[in-house]
């Protein structure tokens, strides 16, 4: 997690991702995506161009487009660390790009204060829910869920009974081993630059991150579009 993948892709322009990829369609993902996410988030809702480059590394990620994922140097066995600025829409993509998936590959999102919020009612048992029972049974096999945690580093330490956790990084610890060994994969969307998780979370954390993610990061200037 040393550098955002977006580098790799900056040579390359916009009219180019259509013939990029013999896996991707380009145009039809975007219109796509501009169908769900209006009717998902309402009718101002609109891909734009300035975000092509991320949404074509995430297509690469979730079609498992091994020739562009090696060009542009993605790890397909890691999970997604999308970071950006307020509003950049980093939930909306990783809320939406689950809808181009098959049903059993999925993930859910769920905000790291919601978490915080279930571990203040319910205690220890939260950090299992998101970590080692982390699993769905199906007719043939036992495999693992995936999650994108949503603003992580923006939660504070909880309390339950008196005893302070932080739970974010209690599960990212819990979830290491699980995708070492059972190929647990773990998505998550952040405000925070690297040097902010570390203090957030402590260097521990980071180190495993470093490990279980590939860092695609916005541009800092990019246009707050909830205005």
């Amino acid at each position: 997690m040393t550098h955002s993948i977006i580098e790799n892709i900056e040579k390359y322009h916009l009219d180019e991702f259509s013939a990029l990829s013999k896996v991707i369609q380009f145009d039809q993902c975007i219109d796509f995506l501009n169908r769900s996410g209006k009717v998902t988030f309402g009718n101002r809702f609109a891909i734009q161009p300035a975000d092509y480059k991320i949404i074509f590394l995430l297509l690469v990620y979730f079609y498992y487009d091994l020739e562009n994922a090696e060009r542009f140097d993605l790890d397909l066995k890691k999970g997604i660390l999308l970071s950006g600025p307020v509003g950049c829409g980093k939930t909306s993509l990783m809320y939406l790009m689950r809808f181009l998936l098959a049903k059993d590959e999925q993930y859910t999102v769920v905000s790291a204060r919601d978490i915080g919020m279930e571990f203040i009612r319910d205690g220890y048992p939260v950090i299992e829910k998101y970590s080692s029972k982390s699993f769905l049974v199906g007719q043939d096999a036992i495999r693992p869920k995936g999650y994108c945690f949503d603003d992580l580093g923006l939660e504070s330490n909880f309390r339950h009974f008196g005893n302070e956790t932080n739970v974010l990084a209690e599960i990212m610890l819990s979830r290491y081993p699980l995708f070492i060994h059972q190929r647990m994969k773990t998505h998550a969307t952040t405000n925070l630059p690297a040097e902010q998780l570390e203090k957030q979370y402590g260097n521990r954390v980071r180190s495993r991150m470093r490990e279980m993610f590939n860092l695609i990061a916005f541009d800092s200037n990019v246009v707050d579009k909830r205005k």
